[in-house]
């Protein structure tokens, strides 16, 4: 008997809420947290908005210690802490301070790069001869495992803590990785989740790549078009999701909330054959990991109530539509709800699975459908698989049974998380 795994926290630090209560609002109501970037602009990017968390230094205070943030350069690790205390104690666990670990608790905690200004100080100071003043946490930031040593640290974790990098795909990654864990009954309970740095440094890449929009730096707003006709690329954006899941029988035993269960999921790859490539998607790996993800959960496709896409804004969108439908078999009116809540973030790159998943928990738990925004002029082959009424672009209030969340990433890697409003039985 595999162990049947809950969620029982949840963390977000997005663009456009820090936090549960105002990140809910801002879902709930479609608001944009992507603004023009002063930054980007001075630096000539094409692309020059972006979607950022905006953190005060007294908040930062309420997750570091002075001397933790004395040469503190890293927004990647500074958002994944924040989301991950914020799902520990949401899920109504404590932070003892004693000697001893806690060997059922560990951490898979992934990130794209870790410490990307951090990593630039370093080498400035390092050209300038000043070596020495790099600091003592130099290293702990620009590790890739920076995010999960401090979230394991700070939570004195003793179960496996680690860190994951799949581009798009490590939050959803993550979070599967952490559930097959629990499942096997190698431990009780994992902080799972993803966080993504900020800045011209991340983002300077794709902009040269041109697959960020160009066409709305007078308008930030309207950037980010998923499933719209008039897409022009991804806004760039950052942040950190995290989930506490829990073997069921722990959550119970100790009466915590349970926001919903997984009943599976797969991760796979196109291994760069066929159409896939780098950059571009498998559509045979992409039906696939849906295919195999729904048999994974023992769930038939028509049971399917809500997805919630990868969809950035790119020309990929409508082949991604395309995918769900043949890989679901339906169309048109049957077609499950779907948006996308990169319409309201930006693509917060290997953070996306990880918040997005948050937002499909909120969903699953609370009863609601959220607006995609920016696409009322919907991609014509878009609509050829999708009945536009599908396609909520005001607040949705509805009971949710059965939803997917879905990533696909640089690399052409995929995964696929089913996840289920929760019932005792």
């Amino acid at each position: 008997m595999k162990n049947r795994v809950v969620i029982t926290g949840l963390g977000i630090v997005a663009p456009n809420g820090v936090g549960l209560d105002a990140f809910t609002n801002a879902i709930k109501n479609g608001i944009s947290g992507i603004a023009h970037d002063a930054e980007l602009e001075r630096l000539k990017f094409s692309c020059q908005i972006a979607g950022t968390p905006t953190i005060s230094e007294a908040l930062k205070r309420k997750y570091f210690t002075e001397l933790e943030l004395r040469n503190f350069n890293s927004t990647g690790i500074l958002y994944g802490v924040m989301a991950g205390l914020d799902a520990w104690k949401d899920a109504g666990l404590s932070i003892d301070i004693n000697d001893n670990p806690d060997w059922d608790s560990g951490t898979i905690f992934g990130t794209g790069t870790s410490g990307i200004e951090k990593f630039r100080e370093s080498i400035y100071k390092i050209d300038d001869l000043q070596t020495r003043r790099l600091g003592s946490t130099a290293v702990a930031q620009t590790m890739n495992s920076g995010v999960s040593a401090y979230l394991g640290g700070k939570l004195g974790l003793g179960n496996q803590v680690t860190t994951n990098s799949s581009a798009c795909t490590t939050g959803t990654e993550s979070i599967m990785m952490g559930f097959e864990r629990i499942q096997q009954g190698k431990a009780k309970r994992m902080l799972v989740g993803s966080t993504s740095d900020s800045g011209p440094y991340i983002w300077g890449g794709f902009d040269a790549m041109k697959v960020c929009t160009f066409k709305h730096n007078q308008s930030p707003e309207n950037g980010s078009r998923p499933m719209s006709a008039s897409a022009s690329g991804f806004v760039p954006s950052s942040g950190a999701g995290a989930l506490v899941i829990e073997d069921l029988e722990s959550a119970i035993a100790r009466g915590a909330r349970i926001y919903g269960e997984i009943l599976g999921g797969n991760i796979n790859s196109g291994g760069q054959r066929g159409e896939g490539t780098m950059t571009a998607p498998n559509s045979v790996a992409v039906q696939k990991c849906i295919v195999d993800a729904l048999a994974d959960a023992n769930v038939k496709a028509e049971a399917i109530d809500y997805i919630n896409g990868h969809l950035t804004a790119t020309s990929k969108d409508a082949l991604e539509i395309k995918n769900w439908s043949e890989a679901l078999n339906r169309k048109g009116t049957d077609f499950p709800y779907i948006n996308s809540l990169k319409s309201m973030v930006g693509h917060c790159l290997s953070a996306a699975g990880s918040i997005e998943t948050v937002a499909t928990v909120l969903q699953l738990y609370n009863g609601f459908i959220f607006p995609s925004i920016n696409c009322d002029d919907l991609h014509p082959e878009i609509s050829e698989c999708v009945a536009v009424e599908k396609i909520p672009h005001q607040l949705i209030e509805k009971e949710l049974n059965v939803v997917i969340k879905a990533s696909f990433g640089f690399g052409d890697v995929n995964g696929c998380l089913i996840l289920k409003k929760y019932a005792i039985n």
